[in-house]
């Protein structure tokens, strides 16, 4: 039996502001909608290098101590995409957008508002809830499910 797999590393950072989350509306037509910014780590990159550095390309916002708040995971052809999710509450610099979509503050209330990409309030569950650590997709029955632990 093999021990290892191949892994697809990301990361996505969760930037608040008060009662504001920083948000890309991403134009892809894979996961399209409002979502997290993030984006890969490059090979030989801390993940914490990567989610400061695509924080910065993606938002123009510089992080401070991104907290590891938990981890997204699915099955890719011959192994597994890991995401690393990351809170920050402290940045400096100014919003700007990229070629990924625009940025915008949405208020926490405002969330159910605005059109979020499909496992966006599952996932901030997961980053939110101090009793959760992972959100999973498993393909059961040929279909796919979200497990939170």
């Amino acid at each position: 039996m093999k021990r290892t797999e191949t892994v697809e590393l990301t990361v996505l950072c969760l930037i608040r502001r008060g009662d504001e989350y920083l948000l890309q509306d991403r134009v892809k037509k894979d996961w399209r909608g409002f979502t997290l910014p993030g984006g890969h780590v490059e090979p030989g990159e801390s993940i914490v290098d990567a989610v400061v550095r695509e924080m910065k390309e993606e938002t123009g916002l510089a992080v401070e101590n991104p907290k590891l708040c938990g981890v997204k995971q699915f099955p890719i052809d011959g192994g597994r995409y890991l995401v690393f999710l990351f809170v920050a509450d402290k940045f400096s610099g100014e919003i700007v957008s990229s070629e990924e979509g625009a940025m915008h503050w949405v208020k926490k209330e405002d969330l159910p508002k605005v059109n979020l990409v499909n496992d966006f309030t599952e996932l901030l569950e997961v980053m939110l809830d101090e009793n959760l650590s992972e959100f999973q997709y498993v393909v059961e029955d040929g279909k796919w499910k979200v497990v939170q632990k």
